[in-house]
């Protein structure tokens, strides 16, 4: 990571509070936390003491390697593509800590980290808790569409200029969608195939899923809710490319490295293509060992629209 050296200038960088997690965090997506630390309820304090109408927002990353991350190189300790967190409620507990609730806000590339100095402290001035220059990473919706891979959707005249733009575009929006069909297909069944073997009930999930089932398949209710809010959340991002991108790579029993590589991609379209492969991957593994390494309430990640 670069010095800040004066480069806090540029409108599209700013220095905002950073909170080091072990997976990355998702525009959309809902994160719950359990503020214990002194560090981090001093963070709770400024944010909430920020003027009426700021965005209380902190800038969360992954964690590469080691948790004390002010002993080691940041560069080396943190991924450097993150999410900001905006506050969305903050309950005081009796012992001074707090529950709060946040949503995935704007991704960000880290350009380098501020380590507090010793004297820092819960009630000194200069805050306890790392902090970071951050550049905002902007996503190519607009252009994607727009030019939607032209060459390759409807052959080289359209990249020869001799299909009209409009075509092109219409072309490119099918495209995205037929990708988010599919996409959402995989994962409904991925959901489903981790439903069965732990013993869970794949209802609520789409209709050709099912059908996929065999009698013998279908087991009890002890997974069911989780399922269903899985379903649920399926199909409240049903219309919305983006979103499912972002519900799929924060749900998915996929490694932290697979999460990063989601979350720094800036385009929909690449996104879903490489969760299209990532999820043929793991119904593979699934179906060849059987196994499942953790609860599928980890399916039913929270988002919002918000």
């Amino acid at each position: 990571m670069s010095s800040a050296g004066g480069s806090g200038s540029s409108s599209s960088r700013e220095v905002i509070p950073l909170f080091p997690l072990e997976t990355p965090l998702f525009p959309g997506v809902v994160l719950p936390l359990q503020i214990f630390e002194p560090r981090y309820r001093r963070l709770v304090v400024d944010l909430t003491s920020l003027p009426e109408g700021t965005e209380r927002r902190f800038g969360v990353v992954a964690i590469r390697q080691g948790w004390e991350v002010e002993r080691v190189a940041p560069a080396e300790a943190l991924f450097d593509v993150g999410c900001t967190a905006v506050l969305r409620m903050v309950a005081p507990q009796r012992d001074g800590g707090y529950r709060v609730a946040a949503v995935g806000g704007e991704r960000f590339r880290l350009l380098d980290v501020l380590v507090p100095s010793e004297s820092s402290g819960e009630h000194s001035d200069e805050p306890p808790y790392l902090q970071a220059l951050v550049e905002w990473l902007a996503e190519e919706e607009a252009a994607e569409e727009a030019a939607g891979d032209a060459g390759e959707l409807v052959g080289a005249d359209a990249a020869a200029g001799i299909v009209p733009d409009d075509v092109v575009t219409e072309v490119a929006r099918g495209s995205l969608d037929l990708l988010a069909r599919n996409v959402r297909d995989l994962f409904a069944r991925y959901v489903a195939d981790v439903a069965v073997r732990q013993g869970g009930a794949p209802e609520g999930l789409p209709d050709d899923v099912l059908d996929a089932l065999g009698p013998d398949d279908l087991p009890d209710d002890e997974a069911a809710g989780d399922v269903a809010a899985t379903a649920a959340l399926l199909r409240e991002v049903s219309d919305d490319a983006r979103g499912l991108s972002y519900l799929v790579a924060s749900s998915a029993l996929l490694t932290t490295d697979d999460r990063q590589a989601l979350l720094a991609e800036s385009a929909t379209r690449r996104r879903l293509a490489m969760e299209s492969r990532l999820l043929r991957r793991e119904l593979t593994l699934l179906r060849t060992l059987g196994a499942v390494p953790v609860p599928l309430r980890q399916f039913a990640t929270p988002m919002t629209s918000n």
